[in-house]
């Protein structure tokens, strides 16, 4: 096979020839190579056959290995469930064996017991004790030796607890003398242990203090072994001046120790944290509270409010031990043992102080002002009045001089609103959860009365009486101020509703009525305040009225000389803008939001509207005609001041109208049809251009027939 393919490459690496000769050479190697894949395949075949004869053997050999051992597992199975079978047998003989044991055993070791306590009993009964049991517990015997001393006791405790339930049961009147000696005996023992817990507390040995709780544990005296304990644990516990931490770092550290040594710690961690508020914290609150109580109410309900913050908040920290199934209810009952007496009456003292506290405050203040109050109308007169002042915008009673003061104080109003503050803190904390939306409202309806009632809107009563009527002259318009300071006090007022009143009647129905009261307050003002600002413009535009009629003369308009007038605008103008600019400035500073907007409008209405009769009484020459132009210019720039599109519309439109003063009579029409002229009354056209002094000799009439 190398031969040939040596054969092929020599045949590949010379030259091509496609000569018959070549091609029958390599049809020879060809055939030579598909013989030798022939032997190949058959070495390859017979290979192949061998090793699946081998592989066929082979299963066989193992197919029988594993049926071997099927065989002997099955044996193994067989045999094993006999063992089992013989283990069960044997197990239930042992059992009724064991059974027969103790039923043999237990009346045996029963009546070794009772042998045993008769033995006993036979001492007491002769009155002479001889057992090491009683006599001498360091050698105390129970049948494998000496025992220690703890033990000796444990023993005889448990012998003397036994016999103590035995005389019980004994009639009293044979066996009156040795139950009396188990009895004293009885005391003795439980004398003894709880002597022993006593030193090993004293001592911090928990072990020995385990021990003896243990063995007490079924004496009577238990419940005093745990009275000591609790007494002991608190000696020298309040030493840093502050019970509520001291209370807190006590009960954690003894919570640490009771579950090492007493059976049940989650009763005696109740216990001790019981006698603490029925003691230490009863006492610690009672003397902080009564000292104040009659003294000083402010201090009391201070006192009140801090104290019972600083319990709950203890009782919080305490809720993290095992007091056992509901400690919650467990400790909100310590807690209303304590309070209950004071929350009773909390209520009443809290509305009382904050009346007191809120006049004193009003009080104080009126006389810083050397101010005596009014003694304001109620009832159905006042109401009428108040409904014909709102109407008709006059006084109704005598004008007062305050001499510019508003009789509004925002330290006032600190004042109240901070007292009112602390009192809905503590009804908020001092209040059972029933009554706190109906506490909350009552001291809401305090404030009412003294910040909106009494100082409020006694303000704007004093402000509305001191508004001038409209004729006087350089009147103090200090209404504004008021309004000013009233807006203040009501962001106040309802910042407080929102931040301290809403979260306390938010899900009850006292939140309807708080809103109502609100709102009832809130517009029962802006009524009054609305009138003092109505009545204050008129004050305004009267005041302008006084300047014109004092300042503007008749010959302004119609001059002498129309050739020589050198003025740009008259000085009546003069000075009402300046006494406009004024004005919208100190409406600016009193008023927010809105309003400003509102009143300024209304304002530059009346303004617009005193100029426009002011310039129809003249008569007005070529030149005057121009002077007037000039003037409501001079308005006009002025009315840009109020930044209300309305006004400066009017004062615009005033403008075209003064320019029929003007124009040539035939282009009246003209200017009549113009933009700014055409949608007004024609009669206020004609009423215009008859000022004009060449009205009849011109015949202008005849463009209004």
């Amino acid at each position: 096979m190398n031969q040939a393919m040596a054969t092929t490459a020599q045949l590949f690496e010379e030259p091509f020839d496609a000569d018959e000769s070549h091609w029958s050479v390599l049809l020879d190697e060809f055939e030579n190579h598909i013989e030798d894949l022939k032997l190949l395949d058959e070495r390859i075949q017979r290979r192949v056959e061998k090793l699946e004869q081998q592989c066929h053997k082979e299963a066989k050999e193992f197919a029988h290995k594993v049926q071997d051992l099927q065989r002997s597992n099955q044996v193994a199975f067989q045999h094993f469930q006999e063992l089992d079978e013989h283990i069960s047998y044997v197990a239930t003989k042992v059992c009724h064996l064991g059974d027969q044991l103790e039923g043999v055993n237990t009346p045996r070791q029963r009546a070794v017991e009772a042998q045993r306590l008769m033995t006993y009993f036979n001492e007491f009964l002769d009155g002479e004790l001889r057992s090491d049991v009683f006599n001498n517990p360091d050698k105390a015997s129970s049948g494998k030796g000496a025992r220690e001393g703890s033990c000796a006791i444990k023993e005889a405790a448990d012998i003397i607890q036994k016999l103590h339930l035995i005389a019980q049961e004994l009639p009293f009147d044979r066996f009156a003398d040795v139950k009396a000696k188990i009895a004293s005996k009885y005391h003795d023992l439980e004398r003894q242990l709880i002597q022993e817990f006593t030193s090993a507390q004293r001592r911090g040995e928990i072990a020995r203090m385990r021990q003896a709780a243990a063995v007490l544990l079924h004496f009577k005296g238990y419940a005093h072994c745990v009275d000591v304990y609790i007494k002991q644990c608190q000696e020298g516990a309040y030493s840093r001046n502050d019970v509520f931490e001291d209370t807190a770092v006590l009960c954690q550290r003894v919570n640490k120790q009771v579950g090492e040594v007493f059976s049940s710690p989650e009763t005696i961690m109740a216990k001790l944290i019981q006698n603490i508020f029925e003691n230490k914290l009863q006492n610690f609150v009672r003397d902080n509270l009564e000292e104040s109580r009659k003294a000083d109410a402010e201090q009391y309900l201070k006192n009140l409010y801090d104290l019972y913050t600083r319990t709950t908040t203890l009782a919080g920290k305490l809720t993290e031990f095992n007091l056992g199934t509901d400690k919650q209810t467990f400790l909100s009952k310590l807690i209303k043992n304590i309070f209950s007496s004071y929350l009773e009456s909390y209520m009443e003292m809290e509305r009382e102080f904050l009346r007191s506290r809120s006049a004193a405050v009003l009080q104080r203040y009126y006389e810083s002002k050397n101010h005596q109050k009014r003694a304001l109308g109620t009832g159905g007169i006042q109401d009428l009045k108040e409904r014909i002042r709102q109407r008709t915008n006059l006084s109704l009673g005598p004008s007062i001089d305050t001499h510019g003061e508003t009789f509004l104080s925002q330290e006032v109003v600190v004042n109240l609103l901070q007292e009112t503050r602390h009192a809905f803190e503590r009804c908020h904390r001092l209040s059972d959860p029933s009554d706190l939306p109906k506490n909350a409202y009552s001291i809401f309806l305090l404030l009412v009365d003294h910040l909106c009632v009494d100082h409020m809107d006694y303000a704007l009563e004093i402000g509305l009486a001191a508004i001038p009527s409209p004729d006087s002259k350089n009147a103090n318009l200090y209404f504004l101020d008021v309004v000013q300071q009233a807006n203040t006090i009501f962001h106040l007022f309802d910042k407080q509703f929102n931040d301290h009143l809403m979260p306390l009647i938010s899900s009850s129905p006292k939140l309807t009525e708080c809103l109502q009261k609100k709102k009832e307050v809130i517009e029962q003002m802006e009524v009054k305040l609305d009138s003092g600002i109505d009545r204050t413009l008129n004050c305004m535009v009267g005041q302008m009225k006084h300047i014109l009629a004092t300042e503007q003369k008749k010959t302004d308009f119609k001059p002498e000389d129309e050739n020589n007038v050198t003025i740009q605008y008259t000085s009546a103008c003069v000075k009402v803008c300046a006494y406009v600019m004024k004005q919208v400035e100190r409406v600016r500073i009193s008023m927010d939001g809105k309003n400003v907007d509102t009143v300024l409008m209304e304002f530059g209405v009346r303004f617009h509207r005193l100029i426009l009769e002011h310039l129809q009484q003249f008569t007005y020459s070529s030149m005057g005609g121009m002077l007037a132009i000039c003037d409501v210019a001079e308005y006009r720039r002025g009315a840009k001041e109020f930044k209300v599109p309305l006004v400066l519309q009017l004062f615009d439109t005033l403008h075209a109208l003064c320019n029929l003063l003007v124009v040539a009579p035939d282009n009246l029409k003209q200017v009549c049809s113009g933009e700014q002229l055409t949608n007004l009354d024609r009669n206020l056209l004609h009423a215009f251009v008859q000022l004009r002094v060449d009205y009849r000799a011109a015949r202008l009439g005849r463009h209004f027939s």
